[in-house]
């Protein structure tokens, strides 16, 4: 295997560009019962403004120029093309840390908090809190191209990205993440202490214990909001885990199905009062988009569901320091008790607001609360 890292420029042909706005002219818009709203998915008429302004009048180019404004890498890791953002702080002794995203995200989540990472003393903080950020996209998303093998479950990423931290030369280094970001941060932590010095999850998973434990009425209200989250909103992991391929179909041959399949998870899962645009603008909504259209990685980033649902190995737990930020529209939201079982939490913060995806919709939060945690273990 080479150790090669090369520079990588994201720049998408001119003609997958206009594919794309041909296929946006050719949409058709489903119909919808009078009356009704986000409570069948993403309304008819929302997605049609959606589907108009991705055609019409947003700017691809200026957002690849955006994102190109950080220093993008490719390096090849256990056969999979792993491609990363390398943000580096001008301050020495700058805190080595990986940050992981999730589904349906992208490092499209973490484009505000970068800076505010790096140079900390211009956003409200202290250079002593500054951090080298390493922001892979996940092997199968984005442009970390599809995965071409079977099994790129959640250790195997782990150990990927353990890997990629050696190979861009740090011996110490935090993880964070959320959603799958969470998962991939909890296995590093298991099996990385040797490097790994600490954790930080925005979206713990903990398992019920057997015996019962005393639970807080917050710590009730988490567990109703998981139950109704089963009931109501858990179908796309279900299809996602069992059958990708055929889901596949559809999200990667239209561009409208695809953005209404993501955008209605943004709207869902963030702290938004029932719009996404109340939280996300327009185009970060569309630049997360676009980022799975074309790279064709829709398919791929849901075949992570499916190596999960048949992963054989089991999670280890975690003895690192560990750091919560525990989100008030978080999707899941266990119990202090069952997190602090499988963790060692050694800091736990009740955040004001902000939901899953918790860099995005609160980044000044989400930035002060990686300083405040990553401090004791600096």
């Amino acid at each position: 295997m080479s150790d090669q890292i090369e520079r990588f420029e994201i720049r998408v042909d001119d003609a997958v560009l206009d594919d794309l706005r041909l296929r946006l002219s050719h949409t058709r818009i489903p119909d919808q019962i009078d009356g009704t709203g986000w409570e069948y998915g993403i309304p008819a008429d929302y997605l049609a403004e959606l589907v108009g302004y991705w055609r019409d009048t947003y700017d691809w180019r200026a957002q690849e120029a955006q994102l190109n404004e950080f220093a993008h890498f490719r390096t090849v890791i256990d056969g999979q093309s792993v491609h990363f953002v390398d943000a580096r702080s001008p301050h020495d002794g700058a805190f080595p840390l990986l940050l992981t995203h999730g589904w349906p995200g992208s490092i499209v989540e973490f484009l505000r908090v970068f800076p505010m990472l790096t140079h900390p003393e211009a956003h409200g903080g202290d250079a002593a809190d500054a951090f080298h950020v390493i922001a892979p996209s996940l092997p199968g998303y984005g442009f970390s191209e599809p995965t071409r093998t079977r099994g790129w479950d959640v250790p195997r990423i782990a150990r990927a990205f353990m890997a990629l931290m050696a190979r861009v030369g740090y011996r110490r280094y935090g993880a964070q993440g959320g959603d799958w970001g969470a998962q991939v941060a909890t296995r590093i932590g298991a099996l990385d202490p040797q490097h790994c010095a600490a954790i930080h999850c925005n979206m713990p998973i903990a398992d019920r214990p057997d015996e019962p434990v005393e639970l807080s009425a917050d710590d009730k209200a988490g567990l109703a909001a998981l139950a109704e989250f089963a009931r109501e909103e858990s179908g796309y992991a279900l299809e996602q885990s069992t059958k990708p391929q055929t889901l596949g179909v559809a999200l990667n041959d239209s561009p409208a199905g695809l953005l209404a399949w993501v955008v209605e998870k943004f709207r869902t899962w963030s702290d938004c009062d029932g719009h996404p645009e109340n939280v996300f603008t327009r185009d970060e909504l569309l630049t997360n988009v676009t980022a799975y259209w074309v790279t064709g990685t829709i398919t791929s980033s849901a075949r992570l569901y499916w190596e999960h649902r048949h992963s054989a190995e089991a999670q280890l737990p975690v003895m690192v320091p560990t750091g919560i930020a525990r989100y008030p529209k978080e999707i899941l939201r266990y119990p202090r008790p069952w997190v602090e079982r499988a963790y060692n939490v050694t800091y736990w913060a009740d955040m004001p607001r902000g939901g899953h995806f918790a860099a995005m919709e609160q980044p000044e939060l989400f930035a002060a609360d990686l300083r405040a945690f990553f401090r004791t273990v600096r």
